[in-house]
């Protein structure tokens, strides 16, 4: 698998898990909120972790150290924008990292998530929306899981940065 500079291209490959992005896209903000909760709540379980090792936690000290003193709801209007691809400070700082740290910024706020991140409200409900598509990811194996979370994640945060067109798309051969 490659990694797009083209966001709005998924880079899950097989027709099963571009359905479950697809449904995931469906969803509405809090619902995605939910259900990558519900991811993060498994890992390790029945989802696969991504490794965190693979990430650059020092490239997003505003999304990580910054964040966490952040109030609740301060948390979760970020989150939400994020999700909605809004052009604010911290969606732009997410919009610029790699799927890889992108993953890690819902991996270390899953992490706090209670503690010192706002955490789900005691009284929500899961809709079967939620539960099937939990569901859906759990049965697959982790190439498809990790590529699922990658394009999920990478779909998400404003950026400004464009497609680098292709030589189909110029015409002009590439220089050395």
């Amino acid at each position: 698998m490659t990694a797009s500079y083209n966001k709005t291209v998924a880079q899950v490959q097989g027709q099963e898990t571009q359905q479950v992005v697809a449904d995931f896209n469906n969803l509405d903000t809090d619902a995605k909120l939910a259900w990558l909760y519900f991811v993060y709540e498994k890992m390790g379980d029945s989802v696969t972790p991504a490794a965190p090792g693979a990430a650059e936690p020092e490239l997003a000290p505003l999304l990580v150290e910054d964040y966490l003193e952040l109030s609740d709801e301060q948390q979760l209007e970020i989150m939400r924008d994020i999700v909605n691809r809004k052009d604010t400070e911290y969606s732009r700082a997410y919009g610029a990292l790699k799927e890889n740290n992108q993953l890690y910024i819902w991996y270390v706020w899953a992490e706090e998530m209670e503690d010192t991140v706002v955490g789900m409200p005691d009284n929500y409900q899961s809709t079967k929306a939620i539960n099937d598509l939990l569901s859906r990811l759990e049965e697959l194996d982790f190439e498809e899981q990790i590529s699922i979370l990658r394009t999920i994640s990478g779909q998400m945060g404003h950026t400004d940065v464009k497609p680098i067109e292709t030589q189909a798309q110029t015409g002009k051969t590439s220089s050395l």
